[in-house]
């Protein structure tokens, strides 16, 4: 008895120091202070109506942004921006419809944001979906290609000559330490994937990398950041609702905040980085060395031509 007595006092312990933690100001994993205003900057922002995005969108209002959030549901979008207003005035909110499932609602938001938007300083391609069920979208594409990468590639070129208008101005890829364990299967980005998200988050890094020697010498720099694990929903998919009543209290004790993985980003967003680019930067904000799988310049141009070829941007 004395020793379930004991098991029981610590477990309780233990779990009223995690709650004391999570919950006390003073308790921030790689919480930045960067203090520098984003005035007379807009930045787009895509799937900010929740996690790191909504978080980021936060971040850069206090600091006086113009901020375009680019999300698929109105309801939810419009819902963050209440939320926003909650803790800060400061800063434009701007939501604006975007579906990267879609090449259409792709093609039509940039089309939206170059007909009415005379600047573009800061693109934050942050949207994703992880271990979501096999899925082809209407562009006939695999569910998780298509968000995390295809879309993303659409996006990010449409918008490229309002970013050069714009210059100095930047583009962040919100990526994941996973990447390094995907494999793109270049003759199928239709079917079934191995990893889906690893594999499209490779895709999307050979991408920004590609991106970065390209846009040398414009005045248009590319970030890419891997938050680590966040408490947000990205992973809701990964398992089943029933599981999730357990799972969301351990994540939200054990995991940062959508706020703490945010940091980085903003981080990137808003600091001068002088000539920096093409880097790879953790969750805090700090450089890394790229992972050997993504170091390979052919693939870079390969990943390039084919997502060129199936998106049809030219």
């Amino acid at each position: 008895m004395s020793v379930w007595k004991y098991a029981t006092a610590g477990c309780v312990f233990a779990l009223s120091i995690m709650i004391l933690r999570k919950m006390t100001r003073f308790y921030k994993r790689g919480v930045l202070t960067c203090s520098e205003e984003m005035r007379n900057k807009t930045v787009i922002i895509t799937g900010a109506n929740c996690g790191i995005g909504k978080a980021t969108a936060l971040e850069l209002a206090k600091r006086h942004a113009r901020v375009i959030m680019a999300c698929r549901n109105k309801e939810k979008a419009n819902a963050a921006i209440s939320d926003i207003r909650k803790i800060t005035e400061y800063g434009e909110l701007i939501f604006k419809h975007l579906d990267l499932e879609s090449f259409k609602s792709v093609k039509a938001f940039c089309q939206d944001i170059i007909e009415h938007e005379q600047k573009l300083h800061v693109l934050i391609n942050n949207a994703a979906v992880m271990n979501h069920p096999y899925a082809q979208t209407e562009d006939n594409l695999e569910i998780h290609m298509s968000v995390n990468h295809f879309g993303n590639f659409l996006l990010t070129n449409l918008l490229l000559d309002l970013l050069k208008k714009s210059s100095p101005s930047r583009i962040i890829f919100v990526s994941s330490a996973l990447h390094k364990y995907g494999r793109v299967n270049f003759e199928d980005f239709q079917g079934q994937q191995r990893k889906p998200y690893a594999d499209s988050k490779l895709a999307n890094v050979y991408f920004a990398r590609e991106l970065a020697e390209r846009l040398k010498g414009t005045g248009i720099s590319v970030h890419t950041l891997h938050p680590g694990m966040v408490n947000t929903e990205l992973s809701r998919h990964s398992v089943s609702p029933a599981l999730n009543f357990i799972v969301n209290p351990i994540k939200y004790l054990l995991l940062p905040s959508a706020e703490e993985g945010s940091q980085g980003i903003v981080n990137l967003a808003v600091v001068d980085l002088g000539t920096d680019t093409g880097k790879c930067y953790g969750k805090k904000g700090q450089e890394e060395k790229w992972p050997e799988i993504s170091s390979e310049k052919a693939i870079w141009k390969k990943m390039w031509e084919v997502s060129e070829r199936l998106t049809q941007l030219n």
